[in-house]
C-alpha cells in the first residue's frame, strides 16, 4: 500500500506546465466542511482501529476505550457481508482477529456474531490473551454509530470496492452521521462512487489525489492547486523517507487542508508532529498521544 505514496515526475511535469506553458489556471482552497467546523482541539487525537495496542481492534471494547481516553476520532474499517450488512473489520478474512476462518463476504451479520473478536489479540506479544472468550464481537456499523453519535469518525472502505459506496452513503445519511463522518479509501474508484452517492459526507483525498497535491508540493507549486476536499490522509514515512515536514503541513494549511498523519506510535514523533502543527495523528496508542499533548483522560 505504502508503494501507492510514491512521487512520480508526471504530475510536476503536469503542474510546471499549466503554471509556465501558458495554461490559465484558477486555483481554490479547499472547500470548508463542517466536519472541521469550530474545530476544538486543533490536533485531532485519532484512534487507530479505536487503539489497536489497548484493546482488540475495531470493536465496541476498542471504540468506548478511545473515547473514555480522551480520543478525538475513531478510525475504522468497514466492508459488506454476504447479505448486505456493513461491518467493521480490517481484513478481508477473520483468521487474524477472531477465532474463525473465511471470507469477510462469505459470512452473513448473524455467523460474523459467533466468532471471537478477541480471540487473537494480545497485549504481550502473544504470551497471553487477556479476553480470549469475553465476549467481544465484530460490529456492524450501524452499531457503531448508535453507541458513539457524537463521536468524529474515519470510515475506511478496506474492501467491498465502488459497490459499498450507496449502501455505505444510505447508512451516514440514516444515523445522522453526515457531519461525523470522514469516509476514505485507498481504492479511487470507491471514493469517487462515495462522492457521488453522498456529496454531503466529507471524503479524504484517495492516493492518487494525495500524490497530486504532494507532486505539486515538491515542485513549489502547490498555489496552482484545487484541493478537491480538505482532509489529507498521509503516511508519516515511506520506507526511509519522511513525507510529512513542516513545509508540507504549511502548504496544506494555505489550502485550507487538514493533514491527518497515520499511524504513529512514537512519543518523541508524536511532539514533532504536534510542533509543525499537523491537523491530526493516527495512532494505537491514543493514550500516549494524549499525554504528549498534554491532555487529560482516563487513565489506561
Amino acid at each position: 500500500m505504502r508503494r501507492k505514496w510514491l512521487i512520480g515526475t508526471l504530475s510536476v511535469t503536469v503542474a510546471v506546465a499549466a503554471v509556465f506553458g501558458g495554461i490559465a489556471v484558477t486555483a481554490r482552497p479547499a472547500p470548508q466542511h463542517p466536519y472541521f467546523a469550530a474545530d476544538n482541539p486543533r490536533i485531532h487525537v485519532i484512534a487507530h482501529r479505536g487503539g489497536a495496542d489497548l484493546r482488540p481492534e475495531n470493536t465496541l471494547a476498542a471504540f468506548a476505550h478511545a473515547v473514555a481516553v480522551g480520543a478525538d476520532v475513531l478510525e475504522m474499517d468497514v466492508q459488506p457481508t454476504a447479505d448486505g450488512a456493513i461491518v467493521v473489520i480490517h481484513d478481508a478474512t477473520v483468521d487474524r482477529t477472531t477465532d474463525g476462518r473465511g471470507r469477510v463476504d462469505s459470512f452473513t451479520l448473524e455467523d460474523l456474531r459467533k466468532l471471537d473478536a478477541g480471540h487473537n489479540w494480545s497485549n504481550d506479544g502473544g504470551r497471553t490473551h487477556p479476553v480470549r472468550g469475553k465476549e467481544i464481537r465484530i460490529p456492524a456499523l450501524a452499531e457503531v454509530f448508535s453507541r458513539f453519535p457524537r463521536t468524529r469518525m474515519i470510515v475506511d472502505m478496506k474492501h467491498g470496492g465502488a459497490a459499498l459506496a450507496r449502501p455505505l452513503c444510505e447508512l451516514v445519511r440514516r444515523s445522522g452521521m453526515t457531519e461525523k463522518a470522514l469516509v476514505a479509501s485507498m481504492n479511487a474508484d470507491a471514493v469517487a462512487a462515495f462522492r457521488a452517492a453522498c456529496p454531503e459526507v466529507l471524503t479524504a483525498m484517495s492516493a492518487a489525489e494525495a500524490r497530486v497535491f504532494h507532486g505539486f508540493h515538491l515542485a513549489g507549486l502547490e498555489f496552482a492547486y484545487t484541493p478537491p476536499v480538505m482532509a489529507l490522509l498521509i503516511p508519516d514515512r515511506l520506507r526511509d523517507r519522511t513525507l510529512v515536514t513542516a513545509a508540507l503541513v504549511e502548504a496544506a494549511r494555505r489550502r485550507n487542508v487538514r493533514v491527518q498523519v497515520w499511524t504513529v506510535n512514537d512519543g518523541e514523533r508524536m511532539r514533532q508532529l504536534a510542533q509543525i502543527g499537523v491537523g491530526g495523528i493516527m495512532t494505537d496508542r491514543p493514550d500516549r498521544l494524549m499525554e504528549v499533548l498534554g491532555r487529560s483522560g482516563a487513565p489506561r
